[in-house]
C-alpha cells in the first residue's frame, strides 16, 4: 500500500504488524501473465521489488536472504555439483550458489520471466553470474518441470518462491516434495523459505509435516533476520537424509569467496533453535 510516500505491505498490516519504507518515486509497474510487479526508489534501502503489494526485496538487505538460502544447504551437502533453483527469478540465489567451486551446473526454473528482466535492469548486482556457463535460465513452470526431471539427477534443489499462494502455492504441498525425493540423489538436500516463526508456524508446521510424509528423513529450520519481512525474522527450511546439524565447518571457514553475512558461525548459530520453535515443531 502506497500512502503519503511510505510503502506498507497490506498482509503485514493484516496480521497487525508493518514495515513501511519511504519511497521516492515508483519506477515501473506492470501486470504479467501471473502477478502484478512494481519496483520503486527508496529513501535508504535503495531499490525495491514487491509482487502484488508484497515486499520481495531491497537493494540494502537482499544479502541476509540470498546467502541463508544458498550457503547453509551447500555447505552442508557433501560435494555439491547439481543445483535447481525454483522461482529466484532476482538471481540473487543464483548468484549465490554459483560462488561454489564444486557446482559443475545450477538450473534456475523461474515461471516469471518479468521478474528476472526487471532485476537485470534495478539489481544488476544480482544478475552479474547469469552469464556463468554453468547456468541455465529457464522461464516456465517449476512443479512441471520437477514432473520431468530424471531421477536421482540433482545434488541440492532451493525452493526461492514467494509466499505459498498464486503460482508459488503448488511449491508447498505433498506431491511436490515427493517429487523433489524422486529426483535428489540419496545425499541430496533440500532447501525451501518457510516465512516468520512468529506470524506463519502454521506454514512451517505444514511443510515440516509434508516433507516428512514425503519421506525425507531429517528437517531443520535456519533462522536469519530479514527486516524487510514481516517481524524481521525468517526462517529456510532444510531436509535430506543427512543429519542437518552437519556441515562441512572447515570449508566454510576456508571459502574463498566474499559475503556479507553468511560465515561458519553464523551457518552454526542458525541451527539454533528457540524452544518455541522446538516445540511447535516437535524436535526435541
Amino acid at each position: 500500500m502506497l500512502n503519503e510516500q511510505w510503502f506498507s505491505e497490506n498482509d503485514a498490516m493484516e496480521e497487525g504488524c508493518c514495515f513501511s519504507l519511504k519511497i521516492k518515486a515508483k519506477l515501473h509497474e506492470e501486470q504479467t501473465d501471473f502477478q502484478k510487479i512494481s519496483i520503486y526508489e527508496t529513501e535508504s534501502f535503495g531499490y525495491l521489488m514487491t509482487i502484488d503489494d508484497i515486499m520481495m526485496l531491497t537493494t540494502r538487505d537482499n544479502f541476509f536472504y540470498h546467502e541463508m538460502m544458498s550457503h547453509p544447504v551447500l555447505f552442508t551437502h557433501p560435494n555439491p555439483e547439481n543445483v535447481l533453483v525454483i522461482g529466484g527469478g532476482d538471481c540473487g540465489t543464483l548468484r549465490e550458489v554459483l560462488k561454489h567451486d564444486t557446482v559443475k551446473t545450477a538450473i534456475q526454473v523461474e515461471i516469471d520471466e518479468r521478474v528476472t528482466r526487471l532485476a537485470e535492469q534495478y539489481f544488476p548486482e544480482l544478475c552479474e553470474s547469469n552469464n556463468d556457463p554453468r547456468a541455465q535460465l529457464l522461464f516456465e513452470d517449476g512443479i512441471k518441470w520437477m514432473q520431468d526431471a530424471p531421477d536421482n539427477s540433482l545434488d541440492v534443489i532451493i525452493i526461492d518462491s514467494t509466499d505459498p499462494v498464486g503460482p508459488a502455492e503448488g511449491l508447498f504441498n505433498l506431491p511436490f516434495y515427493q517429487q523433489c525425493l524422486r529426483v535428489l540423489r540419496p545425499d541430496g538436500l533440500l532447501v525451501q523459505q518457510t516465512e516468520s516463526p512468529l506470524l506463519h508456524m502454521d506454514i512451517l508446521q505444514s511443510t515440516h509435516e509434508s516433507l516428512k510424509e514425503a519421506g525425507f528423513a531429517n528437517i531443520h529450520p535456519v533462522l536469519f533476520p530479514q527486516c524487510v519481512y514481516p517481524t524481521g525474522w525468517w526462517t529456510a527450511s532444510m531436509a535430506g537424509a543427512a543429519n542437518l546439524l552437519n556441515f562441512r565447518a572447515d570449508a566454510a571457514k576456508a571459502k574463498t569467496f566474499s559475503t556479507k553475512y553468511y560465515n561458519a558461525e553464523i551457518h552454526a548459530a542458525s541451527l539454533v533453535l528457540p524452544n518455541f520453535v522446538r516445540e511447535e515443531l516437535k524436535l526435541g
